[in-house]
């Protein structure tokens, strides 16, 4: 009987990181909805007729930077549905109704590699080849990977020191 108070630490260590998964997938949510200045971001699937600013900007990971220095924000289910990689190039257009729309014009060369998932610090990452890439929580989520598995993920070729990688998908 004396391995039942380990278990249920255990069961509890588990339910508190499902908890805190949950919770930091819901805060990406509501930034993803409500961008992190409080305007509503709507990605839209198409943008030939929407009349608005146009900025290009380059993709760092999680936000676009702007030429001026500004971050935009992106979307992470869109980040992750895309596949973007640090160093892609972005065209944000603000519509005049305010909703901002992505669409990647130039990404940069990519290579896939195979890694396993950790997380530390509140943030997942995946560990390939000697390199720690950050990943997006919308991509664990979405994938449904935990903690140890085995993913694909793409990361820009010409760039030994990113820090950000895409998830392809789980092996």
């Amino acid at each position: 009987m004396s391995d039942l108070p380990e278990k249920q630490v255990k069961r509890l260590t588990s339910l508190i990181q499902e908890a805190e998964t949950n919770l930091a997938a819901a805060k990406e949510l509501l930034i993803s909805i409500i961008g992190e200045d409080g305007n509503v971001v709507t990605p839209k699937s198409s943008i030939e007729d929407v009349t608005g600013k146009v900025i290009e900007g380059v993709f760092d990971g999680q936000v676009m930077v702007g030429p001026d220095g500004k971050n935009y924000p992106v979307p992470a289910n869109y980040a992750s549905k895309s596949k973007l990689l640090e160093g892609d190039v972005l065209k944000l257009t603000i519509a005049d109704d305010g909703s901002f729309i992505y669409k990647q014009i130039a990404p940069v060369p990519r290579k896939q590699v195979i890694g396993t998932l950790a997380q530390h610090d509140g943030a997942y990452y995946v560990e390939a080849n000697g390199h720690e890439y950050r990943i997006l929580l919308a991509s664990v989520t979405f994938f449904r990977v935990k903690e140890g598995d085995q993913v694909t993920i793409i990361v820009p070729e010409d760039n030994p020191e990113a820090t950000w990688a895409a998830v392809e998908a789980p092996l």
